[in-house]
Protein backbone atom coordinates (compact mmCIF):
# COMPACT_ATOMS: atom_id res chain seq x y z
CA UNK A 1 0.00 0.00 0.00
CA UNK A 2 1.10 3.19 -0.75
CA UNK A 3 2.39 5.69 1.80
CA UNK A 4 -0.63 8.26 0.58
CA UNK A 5 -3.16 5.13 0.84
CA UNK A 6 -1.08 4.22 3.99
CA UNK A 7 -2.03 7.89 5.55
CA UNK A 8 -5.43 7.65 4.78
CA UNK A 9 -6.44 5.10 6.23
CA UNK A 10 -5.04 6.21 9.54
CA UNK A 11 -6.68 9.43 9.34
CA UNK A 12 -9.59 7.24 8.91
CA UNK A 13 -9.23 5.00 11.78
CA UNK A 14 -8.13 8.37 14.34
CA UNK A 15 -11.62 9.55 13.19
CA UNK A 16 -13.16 6.67 14.14
CA UNK A 17 -11.72 6.89 17.56
CA UNK A 18 -12.73 10.62 17.91
CA UNK A 19 -16.29 9.45 17.35
CA UNK A 20 -16.43 6.89 19.68
CA UNK A 21 -15.31 9.06 22.56
CA UNK A 22 -17.09 12.12 21.67
CA UNK A 23 -19.63 10.76 24.75
CA UNK A 24 -16.72 10.69 27.28
CA UNK A 25 -16.19 6.64 27.60
CA UNK A 26 -15.19 4.28 25.37
CA UNK A 27 -17.14 1.29 25.47
CA UNK A 28 -16.45 -2.83 25.02
CA UNK A 29 -18.85 -2.66 21.42
CA UNK A 30 -17.10 0.20 20.54
CA UNK A 31 -13.53 -1.02 20.92
CA UNK A 32 -14.53 -4.37 19.02
CA UNK A 33 -15.59 -2.19 16.30
CA UNK A 34 -13.08 -0.18 16.16
CA UNK A 35 -10.50 -3.03 16.18
CA UNK A 36 -12.42 -5.03 13.65
CA UNK A 37 -12.24 -1.48 11.20
CA UNK A 38 -8.46 -1.56 11.91
CA UNK A 39 -8.17 -4.66 10.79
CA UNK A 40 -10.41 -4.44 7.70
CA UNK A 41 -8.12 -1.04 7.03
CA UNK A 42 -5.35 -3.37 6.93
CA UNK A 43 -3.56 -1.41 9.92
CA UNK A 44 -1.36 -2.86 12.76
CA UNK A 45 -1.61 -2.88 16.36
CA UNK A 46 0.52 0.24 16.79
CA UNK A 47 -2.22 2.22 14.36
CA UNK A 48 -4.51 1.45 16.63
CA UNK A 49 -2.68 2.58 20.16
CA UNK A 50 -1.36 5.70 17.98
CA UNK A 51 -5.04 6.48 16.50
CA UNK A 52 -6.39 6.26 20.54
CA UNK A 53 -3.66 8.67 21.66
CA UNK A 54 -5.06 10.96 19.14
CA UNK A 55 -8.29 10.50 20.18
CA UNK A 56 -7.31 10.97 23.82
CA UNK A 57 -5.24 14.26 23.03
CA UNK A 58 -6.07 17.71 23.64
CA UNK A 59 -6.38 18.33 20.02
CA UNK A 60 -8.22 15.32 18.57
CA UNK A 61 -10.78 16.58 16.05
CA UNK A 62 -12.41 14.89 12.76
CA UNK A 63 -10.16 15.48 9.57
CA UNK A 64 -12.64 15.87 7.01
CA UNK A 65 -10.94 13.60 3.96
CA UNK A 66 -11.24 15.87 0.80
CA UNK A 67 -12.25 13.09 -1.63
CA UNK A 68 -16.85 12.30 -1.71
CA UNK A 69 -16.00 8.84 -1.45
CA UNK A 70 -14.02 8.59 1.29
CA UNK A 71 -16.23 11.14 2.89
CA UNK A 72 -19.02 9.08 2.50
CA UNK A 73 -17.61 5.97 3.80
CA UNK A 74 -16.04 7.77 6.96
CA UNK A 75 -19.64 8.98 7.08
CA UNK A 76 -21.36 5.31 7.02
CA UNK A 77 -18.52 4.43 10.01
CA UNK A 78 -19.62 7.46 12.06
CA UNK A 79 -23.10 6.35 12.07
CA UNK A 80 -22.42 2.66 13.08
CA UNK A 81 -20.12 3.79 15.68
CA UNK A 82 -22.94 6.08 16.75
CA UNK A 83 -24.96 3.01 16.92
CA UNK A 84 -22.64 0.32 18.42
CA UNK A 85 -23.34 1.33 22.41
CA UNK A 86 -27.02 1.41 21.63
CA UNK A 87 -27.73 4.99 22.83
CA UNK A 88 -27.23 8.49 20.59
CA UNK A 89 -25.14 11.15 23.17
CA UNK A 90 -25.28 14.51 22.33
CA UNK A 91 -21.97 14.72 22.28
CA UNK A 92 -21.76 12.20 19.40
CA UNK A 93 -24.99 13.73 17.35
CA UNK A 94 -23.33 16.93 17.40
CA UNK A 95 -20.14 15.77 15.84
CA UNK A 96 -21.99 13.85 13.36
CA UNK A 97 -24.03 17.28 12.60
CA UNK A 98 -20.70 19.42 12.14
CA UNK A 99 -18.83 16.77 9.66
CA UNK A 100 -22.03 16.42 7.73
CA UNK A 101 -21.94 20.33 7.41
CA UNK A 102 -18.58 20.80 6.81
CA UNK A 103 -19.45 18.18 4.01
CA UNK A 104 -22.07 20.05 2.53
CA UNK A 105 -24.17 17.02 2.63
CA UNK A 106 -27.90 17.54 2.37
CA UNK A 107 -30.76 16.25 4.71
CA UNK A 108 -31.48 13.39 1.86
CA UNK A 109 -27.68 12.31 1.59
CA UNK A 110 -27.23 12.01 5.37
CA UNK A 111 -30.43 9.77 5.25
CA UNK A 112 -29.05 8.03 2.46
CA UNK A 113 -26.29 7.09 4.55
CA UNK A 114 -28.06 6.68 7.19
CA UNK A 115 -29.81 3.73 5.54
CA UNK A 116 -26.63 2.13 3.61
CA UNK A 117 -24.73 2.22 7.03
CA UNK A 118 -27.10 0.42 9.10
CA UNK A 119 -27.49 -2.27 6.31
CA UNK A 120 -24.37 -3.44 6.68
Amino acid sequence: MSSDELSKRRQHLRNLVVMALADGSLGEREVHLIADRCAELGLDEYDLQKAVEFGLGDDAALEIPPETEERESLMCDLIRMMAADGSLDEGEKRLFALAAAKMSMSAADVERLIDTALER
